[in-house]
């Protein structure tokens, strides 16, 4: 595998770990084909590359959960996330308690905490009830509202690429987006498998840009796990 292992000199004000996310202002997250769940439907823990734009994989993501939580509850699922670095070092820990997913519930919305490094909370990811639109609020450690993030009508579009887009909490501004990107008519057809590009400022704070690694995770299971 390509991987990215220069180490990163400490950063003031940035979480240890996070260095090399200061330099970027794109990255893909690729999730890794299981051949259980490609021939068989078993549901397995997830698995993401996360790379540069030069393909160089700079972070790996592992789900966290038992056989029983992923067959019975499915992308419903609560789960942990552990993202380590080149070095086996966990970064980053994203953690998405039991909700319900139904637009007829709001009262059960969707959340999703984000720690860098572990047990240290550097934001939220927070459900806007819409009876059709995926809406969600990016929040900070103090749980103040700082970005939103909105996706087409059911997370749907009939383009190759489905874009959740990055927008100032005016709604004036398109800063960036997360998009899910076409991957061949097998692996959608097949799989669940995907692959999902993030583009944000290069000079947004290191902690948002973990949050947004985070978001993508959300998207996934909310609206592109379902096992065809």
């Amino acid at each position: 595998m390509n991987m990215y292992m220069v180490p990163n000199p400490p950063i003031p004000g940035c979480p240890p770990g996070l260095e090399y996310l200061t330099q970027v202002d794109q990255l893909l997250i690729k999730q890794k084909v299981e051949l259980i769940e490609a021939l068989a439907g078993f549901e397995s823990n997830n698995k993401y590359e996360i790379r540069n734009s030069m393909g160089q994989n700079v972070f790996y993501a592992v789900e966290e959960n038992d056989c029983l939580s992923r067959q019975c509850c499915g992308p419903l699922r609560s789960f942990t996330i552990r993202v380590l670095d080149n070095f086996g070092r966990e970064v980053i820990t994203v953690t998405r308690p039991l909700k319900c997913m139904s637009c007829f519930f709001p009262c059960c919305l969707q959340e999703m905490e984000v720690q860098s490094p572990p047990g240290n909370t550097v934001g939220y990811v927070l459900q806007q009830w819409h009876p059709f639109f995926p809406r969600f609020i990016i929040e900070n450690e103090n749980r103040e509202p700082v970005l939103k993030l909105h996706g087409p009508f059911c997370g749907w579009s009939c383009l190759p690429d489905v874009d959740f887009e990055i927008i100032t909490m005016d709604e004036v501004s398109k800063i960036g987006k997360i998009s899910k990107q076409w991957t061949g008519l097998l692996r959608e057809v097949f799989t669940d498998t995907d692959n999902f590009g993030i583009q944000f400022p290069m000079d947004l704070d290191v902690k948002m840009k973990a949050v947004m690694i985070g978001a993508c995770f959300l998207i996934d299971f909310m609206f592109f796990e379902n096992n065809q």
